[in-house]
């Protein structure tokens, strides 16, 4: 497992370090870290494994935007990260490239930073990307293999209509993108091509959602609700 750190002093963006991505072995146990110039404020990630490759799509928020009440910049990044796991030894990192930039990305009092959040990759190797700060849903073609940076926060592909401060995201089984909406506590589908449906409605509430994951044999959605400390399942 994998999981993100962007660690700050004071709970203030002013104080908040580049962080790193924490490799953790099957008993929980922290048996390496990946950091580097390329990882800076790491704030959502999703993965793809084959056997004994995996790879990373991070996203980054503290590309510029790092101190309270400084203007919003598009710094916001995604980089994919290659790893090779042989049985018994930590992860090698093999690759780093950044794969798409240009997101906005400022900071909150509430959330410390908005900027890309959650991220999933769909059957033809695009990427889709949750775009807090602009409300939005963007693609990254070709994620896996893209040897340069997608610029200007790669491609709209929804904005607005239900979505609502998209922070998690992952990928239904007929392809469509589930996003977790921060701002009402719903879960909004949405084709590859842009088409929205009703939103699922949870108690969440504002502020409650976060990331989600889908539950075993397409059972449902599980999410996190932070208002009530919970992982819910939506069927």
């Amino acid at each position: 497992m994998v999981v993100g750190s962007l660690p700050t002093a004071d709970g203030s963006a002013a104080t908040a370090q580049a962080g790193c991505l924490i490799v953790l072995n099957s008993a929980g146990h922290a048996v390496k870290t990946i950091s580097g110039p390329l990882i800076n404020g790491p704030w959502d990630l999703t993965s793809v494994s084959n056997g004994v490759t995996s790879t990373l799509f991070v996203t980054n928020v503290l590309n510029g935007t790092v101190a309270s009440g400084e203007t919003p910049t598009d710094g916001g990044t995604v980089v994919r990260v290659g790893l090779i796991s042989l049985f018994g030894h930590a992860p090698v990192v093999t690759s780093e490239r950044v794969i798409a930039d240009g997101f906005p990305e400022e900071t909150n009092e509430a959330a410390l930073v908005v900027g890309p959040t959650g991220d999933t990759l769909g059957e033809e190797g695009t990427l889709y990307v949750a775009d807090t700060a602009d409300n939005r849903i963007a693609a990254v073609p070709g994620a896996m293999f893209r040897q340069t940076a997608l610029a200007g926060g790669a491609i709209t592909i929804a904005k607005g209509g239900y979505l609502d401060a998209p922070l998690g995201m992952t990928l239904a089984p007929n392809g469509d993108i589930l996003t977790a909406n921060g701002a009402n506590g719903n879960i909004v589908e949405t084709t590859p091509g842009g088409a929205e449906f009703q939103p699922y409605e949870t108690e969440a509430g504002e502020g409650g959602l976060f990331g989600l994951t889908l539950a075993p044999n397409g059972q449902g959605v599980y999410f996190v609700n932070d208002a009530e400390n919970t992982l819910d399942l939506l069927h």
